[in-house]
């Protein structure tokens, strides 16, 4: 077997791993929602690569603002324990449902009134019976070719994981607002967290000409502000057009004689607009979604008068103002 067939051998085996577990999805999963939405702490934990899914499964529902954590299974009975609270709500991984370090640790759970929600790889496994509710990521194969490391079982029990979250989620009726109150640093963090009008580039920084400006004049104007266009307004302030680089080479491309042409000539009429208002990862969803991607957008406020620029690199924040 090649390498191509054995990456698709591999993808295959792990889809028909996820089709088998939306198939074994039943009222259980309904009951583990309501049951980690009614609960303060929510704690994962799972030994080997189950813990590495435990982990991710804890950082995505503390990502959605529902304080879930991870706990080292072997750890847990040697100090760590501090952290259970009363009644939290435990989610334990484990593929064969027998996992020793877990079992050894249920006991002590329970003295905490703890709630046990399983992600089980095996419906008859010690584990699942002592689960209140057992989610059962069963895989017929794993995509190993000795069907021993953890390949499609980790994806299932990651996706379900993903489920529960997502789930959640939803159920609160989240906002973006919400998630990004949880990113505020990285790219993520600043798409979500700020707005065009925190960014976009206003007042003398703005390369605006009249609509009978020649072609040099344009040119001169987009080159002094160094946005990449230059925008045409109305007497009521509003845009009328924009200029962009590419308008510049379609028109030398059109035109014999540019001597005569203007701005209103070249301009792209009534150009892609966003309110100042709106979050960034909004405004860059509008840039990148087009049949032909723009990287610079027109801003107007509540009474749609032009207030700004936008480009993209604002947006990703990797120029300097």
């Amino acid at each position: 077997m090649n390498t191509i067939d054995s990456a698709k051998n591999t993808i295959r085996t792990e889809i028909n791993a996820l089709e088998l577990l939306i198939s074994n999805l039943d009222n259980d999963f309904d009951l583990a929602i309501k049951e980690l939405l009614s609960r303060e702490q929510i704690i994962l934990t799972g030994v080997g690569k189950s813990g590495y899914i435990a982990k991710k499964i804890a950082a995505t529902m503390a990502s959605y603002g529902f304080g879930a954590t991870f706990l080292d299974s072997v750890e847990a009975l040697h100090g760590d324990m501090g952290i259970v609270a009363e009644n939290a709500t435990i989610i334990f991984l484990s593929k064969s449902g027998t996992t020793l370090e877990i079992l050894n640790l249920l006991p002590f759970l329970r003295k905490r009134n703890a709630f046990l929600i399983g992600i089980i790889g095996k419906s008859n496994s010690a584990l699942a019976q002592a689960s209140d509710i057992a989610l059962i990521a069963e895989v017929e194969k794993e995509a190993c070719p000795f069907d021993l490391a953890p390949t499609a079982s980790t994806t299932s029990a990651l996706a379900l994981g993903d489920a529960l979250s997502v789930a959640m989620a939803q159920s609160r009726q989240l906002r973006p607002r919400d998630f990004a109150y949880n990113h505020p640093g990285g790219q993520l963090g600043r798409i979500a967290n700020l707005s065009v009008s925190d960014v976009m580039r206003r007042g003398d920084e703005l390369p605006l000409v009249e609509n009978n400006a020649t072609f040099r004049q344009t040119i001169i104007t987009i080159s002094q502000k160094g946005l990449g266009c230059a925008c045409v307004l109305d007497s009521a302030h509003r845009i009328m057009g924009m200029i962009t680089d590419g308008d510049i080479r379609r028109a030398l491309e059109e035109y014999e004689n540019i001597d005569n042409l203007v701005a209103g000539d070249i301009m792209t009429k009534n150009p892609v607009s966003v309110s100042d208002s709106v979050m960034l990862g909004e405004a860059l969803s509008v840039m990148e979604t087009r049949k032909s991607q723009i990287s610079v957008l027109a801003v107007h406020d509540k009474d749609a008068k032009f207030v700004g620029i936008l480009r993209i690199h604002d947006i990703l924040g990797n120029t300097a103002r």
